[in-house]
Protein backbone atom coordinates (compact mmCIF):
# COMPACT_ATOMS: atom_id res chain seq x y z
CA UNK A 1 0.00 0.00 0.00
CA UNK A 2 1.39 3.37 -0.95
CA UNK A 3 -0.22 5.02 2.02
CA UNK A 4 2.02 5.14 5.10
CA UNK A 5 1.36 2.16 7.35
CA UNK A 6 3.39 2.53 10.53
CA UNK A 7 0.79 1.46 13.09
CA UNK A 8 1.22 -2.30 12.90
CA UNK A 9 1.92 -4.58 15.84
CA UNK A 10 3.59 -7.91 16.46
CA UNK A 11 5.36 -9.41 19.42
CA UNK A 12 7.35 -12.24 20.97
CA UNK A 13 6.16 -14.95 23.29
CA UNK A 14 7.65 -16.21 26.54
CA UNK A 15 8.02 -19.94 26.99
CA UNK A 16 6.43 -19.59 30.42
CA UNK A 17 4.09 -16.75 29.36
CA UNK A 18 0.33 -16.80 29.14
CA UNK A 19 0.09 -17.75 25.46
CA UNK A 20 2.47 -20.69 25.80
CA UNK A 21 1.61 -22.26 29.13
CA UNK A 22 -0.48 -25.06 27.63
CA UNK A 23 1.89 -25.73 24.75
CA UNK A 24 4.01 -28.89 24.84
CA UNK A 25 7.57 -28.36 25.95
CA UNK A 26 9.83 -28.61 22.91
CA UNK A 27 12.66 -31.09 22.95
CA UNK A 28 15.88 -29.58 24.27
CA UNK A 29 18.98 -31.76 24.38
CA UNK A 30 22.54 -30.65 25.01
CA UNK A 31 23.45 -32.20 21.67
CA UNK A 32 21.45 -33.03 18.55
CA UNK A 33 22.34 -35.08 15.48
CA UNK A 34 20.43 -34.61 12.22
CA UNK A 35 21.41 -37.75 10.34
CA UNK A 36 21.64 -38.26 6.56
CA UNK A 37 20.16 -34.88 5.65
CA UNK A 38 20.58 -32.80 2.51
CA UNK A 39 22.07 -29.40 3.33
CA UNK A 40 20.92 -26.45 1.24
CA UNK A 41 23.95 -24.29 0.49
CA UNK A 42 22.21 -20.92 0.17
CA UNK A 43 25.35 -19.12 -0.97
CA UNK A 44 26.01 -21.35 -3.99
CA UNK A 45 22.44 -22.42 -4.62
CA UNK A 46 23.00 -26.16 -4.39
CA UNK A 47 22.24 -29.11 -2.13
CA UNK A 48 25.06 -30.99 -0.43
CA UNK A 49 24.69 -34.38 1.07
CA UNK A 50 23.71 -36.52 2.62
CA UNK A 51 25.47 -35.21 5.72
CA UNK A 52 25.13 -35.59 9.45
CA UNK A 53 24.88 -32.26 11.26
CA UNK A 54 25.90 -32.25 14.91
CA UNK A 55 24.63 -29.49 17.19
CA UNK A 56 26.01 -28.73 20.62
CA UNK A 57 25.11 -25.98 23.07
CA UNK A 58 22.94 -24.28 20.48
CA UNK A 59 25.63 -24.13 17.80
CA UNK A 60 26.55 -26.16 14.73
CA UNK A 61 29.43 -28.29 16.00
CA UNK A 62 30.20 -30.44 12.94
CA UNK A 63 29.03 -31.28 9.43
CA UNK A 64 30.35 -34.65 8.31
CA UNK A 65 29.68 -37.57 5.98
CA UNK A 66 27.27 -39.99 7.71
CA UNK A 67 29.91 -42.71 8.00
CA UNK A 68 32.31 -40.32 9.72
CA UNK A 69 29.90 -39.05 12.35
CA UNK A 70 30.67 -39.71 15.99
CA UNK A 71 27.32 -39.13 17.63
CA UNK A 72 27.31 -38.81 21.42
CA UNK A 73 25.21 -41.50 23.10
CA UNK A 74 23.04 -38.86 24.79
CA UNK A 75 22.42 -36.89 21.60
CA UNK A 76 18.90 -36.50 20.26
CA UNK A 77 18.84 -38.16 16.82
CA UNK A 78 16.66 -36.77 14.03
CA UNK A 79 16.27 -38.78 10.84
CA UNK A 80 17.11 -36.49 7.95
CA UNK A 81 16.76 -39.02 5.13
CA UNK A 82 14.88 -37.48 2.23
CA UNK A 83 14.76 -34.14 4.02
CA UNK A 84 16.49 -30.79 3.49
CA UNK A 85 18.05 -28.47 6.05
CA UNK A 86 17.96 -24.70 5.52
CA UNK A 87 18.97 -21.76 7.74
CA UNK A 88 16.22 -20.22 9.84
CA UNK A 89 14.22 -17.72 7.82
CA UNK A 90 14.33 -13.96 8.45
CA UNK A 91 11.44 -11.53 7.94
CA UNK A 92 13.16 -8.21 7.29
CA UNK A 93 10.10 -6.00 7.76
CA UNK A 94 7.75 -6.55 10.70
CA UNK A 95 6.12 -4.38 13.35
CA UNK A 96 6.46 -5.83 16.83
CA UNK A 97 5.11 -2.79 18.68
CA UNK A 98 1.98 -0.73 18.05
CA UNK A 99 3.68 2.59 18.73
CA UNK A 100 0.89 4.86 17.49
CA UNK A 101 -2.14 2.88 18.65
CA UNK A 102 -0.43 1.87 21.91
CA UNK A 103 -2.16 -1.51 21.90
CA UNK A 104 -0.85 -4.42 23.90
CA UNK A 105 1.95 -6.47 22.33
CA UNK A 106 0.53 -9.01 19.89
CA UNK A 107 1.59 -12.23 21.56
CA UNK A 108 -0.70 -14.08 19.19
CA UNK A 109 1.83 -13.55 16.39
CA UNK A 110 4.76 -15.50 17.74
CA UNK A 111 3.49 -19.07 17.21
CA UNK A 112 2.81 -18.12 13.59
CA UNK A 113 6.40 -16.98 13.05
CA UNK A 114 7.98 -19.99 14.73
CA UNK A 115 5.61 -22.53 13.15
CA UNK A 116 6.61 -21.16 9.74
CA UNK A 117 10.35 -21.39 10.37
CA UNK A 118 10.85 -17.64 10.85
CA UNK A 119 13.52 -17.56 13.54
CA UNK A 120 14.50 -13.88 13.22
CA UNK A 121 12.78 -10.59 12.47
CA UNK A 122 13.72 -6.96 11.90
CA UNK A 123 11.49 -4.51 13.80
CA UNK A 124 10.75 -1.42 11.74
CA UNK A 125 9.15 1.04 14.19
CA UNK A 126 10.17 0.91 17.82
CA UNK A 127 10.64 3.55 20.51
CA UNK A 128 13.04 3.76 23.43
CA UNK A 129 10.94 1.53 25.68
CA UNK A 130 10.30 -1.13 23.06
CA UNK A 131 13.95 -1.21 21.99
CA UNK A 132 14.81 -2.13 25.57
CA UNK A 133 12.10 -4.80 25.57
CA UNK A 134 13.28 -6.21 22.25
CA UNK A 135 16.84 -6.47 23.52
CA UNK A 136 15.62 -8.23 26.64
CA UNK A 137 13.63 -10.66 24.53
CA UNK A 138 16.67 -11.29 22.38
CA UNK A 139 18.83 -12.09 25.39
CA UNK A 140 16.18 -14.53 26.65
CA UNK A 141 16.00 -16.26 23.26
CA UNK A 142 19.79 -16.54 23.24
CA UNK A 143 19.69 -18.06 26.71
CA UNK A 144 17.04 -20.59 25.67
CA UNK A 145 14.51 -19.06 28.06
CA UNK A 146 12.06 -17.81 25.44
CA UNK A 147 10.50 -19.33 22.32
CA UNK A 148 10.38 -16.39 19.92
CA UNK A 149 11.89 -15.06 16.73
CA UNK A 150 15.15 -13.32 17.55
CA UNK A 151 14.83 -9.55 17.07
CA UNK A 152 17.99 -9.04 15.04
CA UNK A 153 17.49 -5.27 14.64
CA UNK A 154 15.08 -2.63 15.89
CA UNK A 155 14.77 0.85 14.43
CA UNK A 156 13.33 4.09 15.75
CA UNK A 157 11.46 6.40 13.37
CA UNK A 158 12.66 10.01 13.14
CA UNK A 159 11.15 13.05 11.41
CA UNK A 160 11.26 16.23 13.51
CA UNK A 161 9.51 19.55 12.97
CA UNK A 162 12.76 21.01 11.63
CA UNK A 163 16.18 19.72 10.54
CA UNK A 164 17.57 20.67 13.95
CA UNK A 165 14.80 18.77 15.72
CA UNK A 166 15.32 15.78 13.42
CA UNK A 167 19.00 15.80 14.40
CA UNK A 168 18.07 15.84 18.08
CA UNK A 169 15.70 12.90 17.54
CA UNK A 170 18.50 10.90 15.95
CA UNK A 171 20.67 11.59 19.00
CA UNK A 172 17.87 10.44 21.30
CA UNK A 173 17.30 7.29 19.24
CA UNK A 174 21.01 6.48 19.32
CA UNK A 175 21.11 6.97 23.09
CA UNK A 176 18.08 4.67 23.40
CA UNK A 177 19.97 1.88 21.67
CA UNK A 178 18.31 1.86 18.25
CA UNK A 179 20.02 -0.42 15.75
CA UNK A 180 19.06 1.91 12.90
CA UNK A 181 17.09 5.05 12.12
CA UNK A 182 13.78 4.59 10.29
CA UNK A 183 12.42 7.23 7.91
CA UNK A 184 8.94 7.49 6.43
CA UNK A 185 7.61 8.96 3.20
CA UNK A 186 6.47 12.24 4.75
CA UNK A 187 9.93 13.28 5.95
CA UNK A 188 10.87 16.51 4.11
CA UNK A 189 14.06 16.35 2.07
CA UNK A 190 15.90 18.86 4.27
CA UNK A 191 15.02 16.91 7.41
CA UNK A 192 16.07 13.66 5.72
CA UNK A 193 19.52 15.07 4.89
CA UNK A 194 19.94 16.19 8.49
CA UNK A 195 18.92 12.70 9.65
CA UNK A 196 21.50 11.07 7.38
CA UNK A 197 24.26 13.35 8.65
CA UNK A 198 23.36 12.86 12.31
CA UNK A 199 23.00 9.09 11.92
CA UNK A 200 26.35 8.89 10.16
CA UNK A 201 27.97 10.73 13.06
CA UNK A 202 26.55 8.12 15.45
CA UNK A 203 27.47 5.20 13.15
CA UNK A 204 23.82 4.26 12.66
CA UNK A 205 22.38 3.13 9.32
CA UNK A 206 19.27 4.80 7.92
CA UNK A 207 16.56 2.58 6.43
CA UNK A 208 12.91 2.75 5.49
CA UNK A 209 10.83 4.61 2.95
CA UNK A 210 12.64 6.81 0.50
CA UNK A 211 10.91 10.14 1.27
CA UNK A 212 8.35 11.31 -1.28
CA UNK A 213 10.42 14.39 -2.15
CA UNK A 214 13.64 12.46 -2.80
CA UNK A 215 14.54 10.30 -5.80
CA UNK A 216 15.46 6.66 -5.35
CA UNK A 217 18.93 7.19 -6.79
CA UNK A 218 19.58 10.25 -4.63
CA UNK A 219 18.66 8.27 -1.52
CA UNK A 220 20.88 5.36 -2.51
CA UNK A 221 23.83 7.60 -3.34
CA UNK A 222 23.42 9.55 -0.10
CA UNK A 223 23.66 6.38 1.97
CA UNK A 224 20.13 5.30 2.87
CA UNK A 225 20.83 1.59 3.19
CA UNK A 226 17.42 0.15 2.38
CA UNK A 227 14.25 1.11 0.59
CA UNK A 228 11.04 -0.53 1.86
CA UNK A 229 7.89 -1.24 -0.19
CA UNK A 230 9.57 0.05 -3.40
CA UNK A 231 8.92 3.61 -2.22
CA UNK A 232 10.07 6.00 -4.98
CA UNK A 233 11.03 3.01 -7.14
CA UNK A 234 7.68 3.40 -8.91
CA UNK A 235 8.70 6.93 -9.90
CA UNK A 236 12.31 5.98 -10.68
CA UNK A 237 11.12 3.19 -12.96
CA UNK A 238 8.80 5.49 -14.88
CA UNK A 239 9.50 7.96 -17.66
CA UNK A 240 8.05 10.78 -15.52
CA UNK A 241 10.22 10.84 -12.38
CA UNK A 242 11.67 14.33 -12.85
CA UNK A 243 8.25 15.83 -13.58
CA UNK A 244 6.52 14.03 -10.71
CA UNK A 245 9.11 15.01 -8.12
CA UNK A 246 9.21 18.57 -9.40
CA UNK A 247 5.50 18.92 -8.67
CA UNK A 248 6.14 17.89 -5.04
CA UNK A 249 8.91 20.40 -4.43
CA UNK A 250 8.41 22.53 -1.33
CA UNK A 251 5.27 20.79 -0.08
CA UNK A 252 4.68 20.23 3.64
CA UNK A 253 4.72 16.61 4.88
CA UNK A 254 0.98 15.97 4.66
CA UNK A 255 0.63 17.55 1.24
CA UNK A 256 3.76 15.79 0.03
CA UNK A 257 2.33 12.32 0.61
CA UNK A 258 -1.14 13.29 -0.60
CA UNK A 259 0.30 14.64 -3.84
CA UNK A 260 2.40 11.50 -4.31
CA UNK A 261 -0.69 9.34 -3.93
CA UNK A 262 -2.58 11.52 -6.39
CA UNK A 263 0.21 11.02 -8.95
CA UNK A 264 0.36 7.25 -8.53
CA UNK A 265 -1.78 6.30 -11.52
CA UNK A 266 0.47 8.31 -13.81
CA UNK A 267 3.61 6.73 -12.35
CA UNK A 268 2.23 3.21 -12.78
CA UNK A 269 1.18 3.80 -16.37
CA UNK A 270 4.57 5.28 -17.21
CA UNK A 271 6.54 2.22 -16.03
CA UNK A 272 9.45 1.53 -18.38
CA UNK A 273 11.60 -1.58 -17.94
CA UNK A 274 14.59 -0.08 -19.73
CA UNK A 275 14.58 3.00 -17.48
CA UNK A 276 14.19 0.77 -14.44
CA UNK A 277 17.18 -1.38 -15.40
CA UNK A 278 19.33 1.70 -16.03
CA UNK A 279 18.47 3.22 -12.64
CA UNK A 280 18.81 -0.19 -11.03
CA UNK A 281 22.42 -0.54 -12.14
CA UNK A 282 23.24 2.78 -10.50
CA UNK A 283 21.40 1.84 -7.32
CA UNK A 284 23.18 -1.53 -7.22
CA UNK A 285 26.54 0.25 -7.38
CA UNK A 286 25.70 2.10 -4.14
CA UNK A 287 24.91 -1.11 -2.25
CA UNK A 288 21.38 -0.05 -1.30
CA UNK A 289 19.01 -3.01 -0.91
CA UNK A 290 15.31 -3.28 -1.63
CA UNK A 291 12.78 -4.87 0.72
CA UNK A 292 9.88 -4.88 -1.77
CA UNK A 293 7.20 -6.54 0.43
CA UNK A 294 5.42 -7.81 -2.68
CA UNK A 295 2.93 -9.57 -0.45
CA UNK A 296 1.39 -6.18 0.38
CA UNK A 297 0.22 -5.15 -3.12
CA UNK A 298 -0.64 -8.81 -3.77
CA UNK A 299 -2.92 -8.84 -0.70
CA UNK A 300 -4.47 -5.52 -1.74
CA UNK A 301 -5.25 -6.89 -5.20
CA UNK A 302 -6.68 -10.17 -3.89
CA UNK A 303 -8.77 -9.23 -0.87
CA UNK A 304 -10.91 -12.04 0.50
CA UNK A 305 -14.58 -11.10 0.61
CA UNK A 306 -14.84 -12.64 4.05
CA UNK A 307 -11.54 -12.64 5.97
CA UNK A 308 -13.10 -14.85 8.63
CA UNK A 309 -13.23 -17.68 6.09
CA UNK A 310 -9.44 -17.93 6.28
CA UNK A 311 -8.54 -20.74 8.72
CA UNK A 312 -5.75 -18.55 10.08
CA UNK A 313 -8.27 -15.96 11.29
CA UNK A 314 -8.57 -17.88 14.56
CA UNK A 315 -4.97 -16.97 15.42
CA UNK A 316 -5.68 -13.24 15.57
CA UNK A 317 -6.32 -11.64 18.93
CA UNK A 318 -9.64 -9.84 19.35
CA UNK A 319 -8.25 -6.32 18.97
CA UNK A 320 -6.33 -7.37 15.86
CA UNK A 321 -9.45 -8.85 14.30
CA UNK A 322 -11.29 -5.59 15.00
CA UNK A 323 -8.49 -3.57 13.43
CA UNK A 324 -8.43 -5.75 10.30
CA UNK A 325 -12.22 -5.60 9.99
CA UNK A 326 -12.21 -1.80 10.33
CA UNK A 327 -9.55 -1.36 7.65
CA UNK A 328 -11.07 -3.92 5.31
CA UNK A 329 -14.53 -2.40 5.70
CA UNK A 330 -13.13 0.98 4.71
CA UNK A 331 -11.43 -0.57 1.68
CA UNK A 332 -14.67 -2.27 0.69
CA UNK A 333 -16.48 1.06 0.88
CA UNK A 334 -13.71 2.87 -0.97
CA UNK A 335 -12.09 0.25 -3.23
CA UNK A 336 -8.62 0.95 -4.53
CA UNK A 337 -8.82 1.17 -8.34
CA UNK A 338 -5.04 0.86 -8.67
CA UNK A 339 -4.56 -2.28 -6.59
CA UNK A 340 -4.15 -4.78 -9.42
CA UNK A 341 -2.03 -2.43 -11.49
CA UNK A 342 0.23 -1.76 -8.48
CA UNK A 343 0.67 -5.49 -7.86
CA UNK A 344 1.64 -6.07 -11.49
CA UNK A 345 4.05 -3.14 -11.71
CA UNK A 346 5.67 -3.99 -8.37
CA UNK A 347 6.67 -7.42 -9.70
CA UNK A 348 7.95 -5.87 -12.93
CA UNK A 349 10.04 -3.39 -10.93
CA UNK A 350 11.55 -6.21 -8.85
CA UNK A 351 12.34 -8.12 -12.04
CA UNK A 352 14.15 -5.14 -13.59
CA UNK A 353 16.04 -4.18 -10.43
CA UNK A 354 17.04 -7.80 -9.84
CA UNK A 355 18.39 -8.08 -13.39
CA UNK A 356 20.38 -4.90 -12.70
CA UNK A 357 22.02 -6.47 -9.66
CA UNK A 358 20.07 -4.86 -6.81
CA UNK A 359 19.97 -7.06 -3.70
CA UNK A 360 16.48 -8.11 -2.62
CA UNK A 361 15.59 -8.92 0.99
CA UNK A 362 12.42 -10.74 2.00
CA UNK A 363 10.02 -8.80 4.22
CA UNK A 364 6.25 -8.68 4.72
CA UNK A 365 5.07 -5.72 6.85
CA UNK A 366 3.12 -8.21 8.99
CA UNK A 367 0.55 -7.92 10.41
CA UNK A 368 -1.13 -5.75 7.79
CA UNK A 369 -4.68 -7.00 7.03
CA UNK A 370 -4.37 -10.27 5.12
CA UNK A 371 -0.64 -10.48 5.86
CA UNK A 372 -0.39 -13.25 8.45
CA UNK A 373 2.91 -13.31 10.36
CA UNK A 374 5.10 -16.23 9.34
CA UNK A 375 2.84 -17.46 6.56
CA UNK A 376 3.34 -14.24 4.61
CA UNK A 377 7.09 -14.77 4.33
CA UNK A 378 6.51 -17.95 2.31
CA UNK A 379 4.09 -16.01 0.12
CA UNK A 380 6.75 -13.33 -0.34
CA UNK A 381 9.31 -15.92 -1.44
CA UNK A 382 6.88 -17.29 -4.03
CA UNK A 383 6.17 -13.77 -5.32
CA UNK A 384 9.91 -13.06 -5.61
CA UNK A 385 10.22 -16.16 -7.78
CA UNK A 386 7.27 -14.99 -9.88
CA UNK A 387 9.14 -11.71 -10.31
CA UNK A 388 12.21 -13.43 -11.76
CA UNK A 389 14.39 -14.64 -8.89
CA UNK A 390 15.19 -18.33 -9.00
CA UNK A 391 14.38 -20.38 -5.87
CA UNK A 392 17.97 -20.20 -4.61
CA UNK A 393 17.99 -16.40 -4.94
CA UNK A 394 14.64 -16.10 -3.20
CA UNK A 395 15.79 -18.35 -0.35
CA UNK A 396 18.98 -16.30 -0.05
CA UNK A 397 16.81 -13.17 0.31
CA UNK A 398 15.44 -14.64 3.56
CA UNK A 399 18.69 -16.12 4.94
CA UNK A 400 22.21 -15.16 3.90
CA UNK A 401 21.42 -11.76 2.36
CA UNK A 402 19.77 -10.44 5.56
CA UNK A 403 22.69 -11.74 7.64
CA UNK A 404 25.14 -9.90 5.43
CA UNK A 405 23.06 -6.73 5.44
CA UNK A 406 22.82 -6.77 9.23
CA UNK A 407 26.49 -7.61 9.74
CA UNK A 408 25.78 -10.92 11.50
CA UNK A 409 27.02 -13.31 8.81
CA UNK A 410 29.59 -14.78 11.21
CA UNK A 411 26.72 -15.98 13.37
CA UNK A 412 23.80 -16.63 11.03
CA UNK A 413 22.53 -16.92 7.48
CA UNK A 414 24.00 -20.24 6.36
CA UNK A 415 24.64 -23.76 7.64
CA UNK A 416 28.26 -23.53 8.71
CA UNK A 417 30.22 -24.92 11.65
CA UNK A 418 30.23 -22.46 14.52
CA UNK A 419 27.04 -20.64 13.59
CA UNK A 420 23.93 -20.55 15.73
CA UNK A 421 21.66 -23.58 15.30
CA UNK A 422 18.62 -21.68 14.00
CA UNK A 423 17.51 -24.15 11.34
CA UNK A 424 14.48 -25.45 9.47
CA UNK A 425 14.10 -29.08 8.39
CA UNK A 426 11.99 -29.45 5.25
CA UNK A 427 10.29 -32.49 3.75
CA UNK A 428 11.07 -31.39 0.17
CA UNK A 429 13.74 -29.48 -1.74
CA UNK A 430 13.15 -25.69 -1.81
CA UNK A 431 15.60 -25.31 -4.71
CA UNK A 432 13.30 -27.46 -6.85
CA UNK A 433 10.21 -25.48 -5.83
CA UNK A 434 10.27 -22.48 -3.49
CA UNK A 435 6.84 -23.49 -2.18
CA UNK A 436 8.58 -26.38 -0.43
CA UNK A 437 9.73 -23.94 2.28
CA UNK A 438 6.23 -24.45 3.69
CA UNK A 439 6.75 -28.22 4.12
CA UNK A 440 8.27 -27.95 7.57
CA UNK A 441 9.14 -31.06 9.56
CA UNK A 442 10.97 -29.29 12.38
CA UNK A 443 12.23 -25.90 13.53
CA UNK A 444 15.39 -25.59 15.60
CA UNK A 445 15.84 -22.40 17.60
CA UNK A 446 19.28 -22.23 19.13
CA UNK A 447 19.37 -26.03 19.01
CA UNK A 448 15.97 -26.38 20.69
CA UNK A 449 13.90 -28.81 18.61
CA UNK A 450 10.24 -28.35 17.73
CA UNK A 451 8.87 -31.12 15.52
CA UNK A 452 5.78 -30.69 13.36
CA UNK A 453 3.47 -32.00 16.08
CA UNK A 454 4.95 -29.52 18.57
CA UNK A 455 4.42 -26.65 16.14
CA UNK A 456 0.84 -27.69 15.42
CA UNK A 457 0.09 -27.95 19.13
CA UNK A 458 1.62 -24.52 19.68
CA UNK A 459 -0.71 -23.08 17.02
CA UNK A 460 -3.74 -24.88 18.43
CA UNK A 461 -2.95 -23.58 21.89
CA UNK A 462 -2.64 -20.06 20.49
CA UNK A 463 -6.03 -20.35 18.76
CA UNK A 464 -7.62 -21.52 22.03
CA UNK A 465 -6.11 -18.55 23.80
CA UNK A 466 -7.57 -16.10 21.28
CA UNK A 467 -11.00 -17.75 21.60
CA UNK A 468 -11.24 -16.75 25.28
Amino acid sequence: MRRTASWIAGCAIVLHGTAATAAPAPLHASSVAIVDVGIVDVERGRTIGPRTVLLDAGRIAAIVAPGDARIPAAALRIDGRGRFLVPGLVDMHVHLFAIRSRRAPAEWSLPLYIANGVTAVREMNADAASVAIARHWRSEVDAGERIAPRVVAAGIAVQGQSPAEATAEVEAAADAGADFIKVYSEVPAAHWRAILAAARARSLPVAGHVPAGVSLLEAAAAGQRSDEHLMQAYEACSTLETRLLGQRDGLDPEALVAWRDAQEARALEAFDARTCTRIGKQVAATGQVQVPTLVLPHAEANRARDPQSDPRWRYLRGDERARWQRILADLATHPDPLARRRADVSRRIVAALHRAGVTMLAGTDAPMPGVYPGYALHEELALLVEAGLDPAEALRAATLAPARFLGIEADAGSITVGKRADLVLLDADPLADIRNTRRIDAVLLGGRVLRRADLDNLLDDSARTQAH
